[in-house]
């Protein structure tokens, strides 16, 4: 661990196995929230900028002041494929730290996508490019690049906890954080619920709209 000035630069997490990730890939971020008892998605402000981008990998975190990127820059380069940064930008909405440089540069090292609670800019770039990017929105202000910051420590993003590490999983309804220890229990319980809801989708369609549980808990209203 190198320590300047009272900043924190970890090295990265290990990699999450093909398996898991290729296990992830299979479910969506409702269902895997569903099985953690509704929590560790981010706030609703934080999507994708295009319809469709999808995301699952290893979290990297980076923690910035806001409006600075400089940071950001050293965890991209210390990236490669597999990892997906996740930054804790303060939820900064007056400067972007990222935007179509960055997302050109991420391409190149083969990050996964990117997390950010805070906002980017050249958002037609971003579309055109196709790096699953989630941010809560866009302005056209850039930043300081002077630092401080933190890389590879827990930080917050979106209201949600992020070690490095953790399971990222993001889709059109948002993201979700599986923690690192949890990860094998969560994907194995979104993985039944998935084949509970195909068959609840089958039993609709067969005309049997109530689910089991219906009766017994509006009986309380009766």
């Amino acid at each position: 661990m190198k320590v300047q000035t009272g900043l924190r630069i970890n090295p990265n997490p290990p990699l999450l196995s093909d398996e898991i990730i290729a296990r992830a890939r299979k479910l969506s971020t409702p269902l895997l929230s569903d099985v953690m008892g509704c929590f560790g998605a981010m706030d609703y402000t934080i999507k994708s900028v295009s319809p469709g981008m999808k995301v699952f990998g290893t979290a990297i975190t980076v923690s910035l002041r806001p409006g600075d990127n400089l940071f950001l820059h050293k965890a991209l380069y210390s990236a490669q494929k597999g990892y997906v940064l996740v930054i804790d930008g303060k939820g900064h909405t007056k400067n972007a730290p990222f935007g179509e440089i960055l997302a050109r540069a991420a391409i190149s090292v083969g990050i996964e996508g990117i997390v950010l609670d805070g906002v980017a800019r050249d958002r037609a770039a971003l579309i055109k490019l196709g790096l699953p990017v989630f941010t809560k929105g866009f302005v056209p202000t850039g930043g300081d690049k002077d630092g401080p910051g933190e890389i590879n420590v827990n930080i917050s993003c979106g209201g949600v906890s992020v070690a490095p590490g953790d399971l990222i999983a993001a889709d059109d309804d948002g993201v979700v954080v599986v923690p690192r220890d949890r990860i094998e229990q969560v994907l194995e319980l979104a993985e039944k619920k998935a084949l509970q809801e195909e068959k609840r989708i089958q039993d609709i369609i067969s005309g049997n709209l109530k689910p089991s549980w219906f009766e017994t808990k509006w009986q309380q209203y009766k």
